[in-house]
C-alpha cells in the first residue's frame, strides 16, 4: 500500500505524449515545485511540503521514472535527459496554473530543477538546490580513491543490460544501502517511509538506471553546452550542501558562481536526505529564498 503526503491531493497530469506524472498538490498562495531525489518519491517532502502549504500552493511531482509517475522505455537518450524531465515539471506546473514558480530540488531532482532554471528561465522565480552538483562539475571532481563514493554513478553509466540486471537481481539491498549509508539521522526515514521507497524503486529499476545513464550522456553535452555559451541561472539561487567541498578538495562556493551571480551557498549538518532530517532547517531556507 503506497503512501503520501498527509493533507495533499493527488493527481496525474499529462506532461509529455502519453507521458503522466503523478502530483502531490496543496496548499494556497505563492506556488513552489519540489522536486524529490533518489531512491525516494514525493513523499521525501512531507514535513517541509505540509508547513510550506500553511502559505504556498505546494507541488510536489514524482518524476518520470519514479514513484507512481509514467516510466517510459528509453528509446533513446532524450527520453531520460534532464532537458525532458524539465519541461515536464514546466508543463505540468502550467496544466495547473501556475505559468511562474519557485523550484527546489534535492539529489537527482535537483538536476532537473537547474536544468529548467537554464532553459526556463521565464518560469522559474527562485532555485533551490539541496545537496547535488551540476552534472558537468560532479564528473570533474570525481576522481581516484574518493569516486568509489559513488560507485553507483558509474555502474549505471554503462550500457543496457548489465546494470540493470545486476540491480534488479538485489534490488531492496542495492536502494536501502543508499538510504543506510547517506543518512545521518537513519530515524528520519521511519520503517514504512523505507518501505514504499523500496517498493516505488524496485517497480522503477530500468528507468532510474535510465535517469543516471543520460547524466554520464546528454546531460554533460547540455552542460558543456551551456557552459561554452556563459549561459548561467538568472534567478536568486540558493544552494544547501553537506561539505562535500573539503572532502573532495574544492570550493564549493565558488564552484556554484559559474552558475549563478545571485548566490547563498550554506552547508548543513545534516545528511543527505536534509528534507526529512533537517526539515525546519530546509523550510526556513525556503522561505528566505522565496522572498529574496
Amino acid at each position: 500500500m503506497t503512501i503520501g503526503i498527509p493533507g495533499f491531493d493527488y493527481q496525474r497530469v499529462a506532461v509529455d505524449g502519453d507521458v503522466t506524472l503523478n502530483v502531490a498538490v496543496g496548499g494556497t498562495g505563492s506556488p513552489i515545485v519540489l522536486l524529490h531525489g533518489f531512491p525516494q518519491t514525493n513523499v521525501m517532502w512531507r514535513h517541509v511540503a505540509t508547513d510550506l502549504a500553511t502559505d504556498h500552493t505546494v507541488l510536489c511531482p514524482d518524476l518520470r521514472g519514479y514513484g507512481a509517475s509514467d516510466k517510459p522505455v528509453a528509446r533513446d537518450a532524450d527520453t531520460y535527459a534532464k532537458r525532458t524531465m524539465a519541461a515536464d515539471v514546466v508543463t505540468l506546473a502550467s496544466k495547473l496554473g501556475h505559468e511562474r514558480f519557485a523550484l527546489a530540488g534535492h539529489d537527482r531532482g535537483a538536476l532537473v530543477a537547474i536544468r529548467a532554471g537554464l532553459d526556463h528561465p521565464e518560469a522559474i522565480t527562485h532555485l533551490a538546490i539541496l545537496d547535488v552538483l551540476p552534472t558537468l562539475d560532479m564528473w570533474d571532481i570525481l576522481h581516484g580513491s574518493s569516486a568509489a563514493v559513488a560507485f553507483h554513478l558509474y555502474l549505471m553509466a554503462q550500457p543496457p543490460g548489465l546494470p540493470e540486471q545486476m540491480i534488479s537481481a538485489s534490488a531492496d539491498a542495492f536502494f536501502g544501502y543508499f538510504l543506510d549509508v547517506w543518512a545521518q539521522h537513519p530515524q528520519a526515514i521511519p520503517a514504512q517511509v523505507r518501505a514504499e521507497y523500496l517498493r516505488a524503486s524496485r517497480a522503477a529499476v530500468p528507468s532510474i538506471v535510465a535517469d543516471y545513464r543520460a547524466s554520464a550522456g546528454i546531460d554533460i553535452d547540455h552542460d558543456r553546452a551551456d557552459r561554452a555559451a556563459g549561459r548561467q541561472l538568472s534567478m536568486p539561487v540558493t544552494v544547501v550542501q553537506q561539505d562535500w567541498g573539503a572532502a573532495l578538495g574544492y570550493d564549493a562556493t565558488a564552484l556554484w558562481h559559474n552558475w549563478a551571480a545571485d548566490l547563498e551557498h550554506r552547508t548543513t549538518s545534516a545528511g543527505h536526505f536534509m528534507a526529512e532530517e533537517a526539515p525546519d532547517e530546509i523550510s526556513t531556507v525556503l522561505r528566505t529564498l522565496m522572498v529574496r
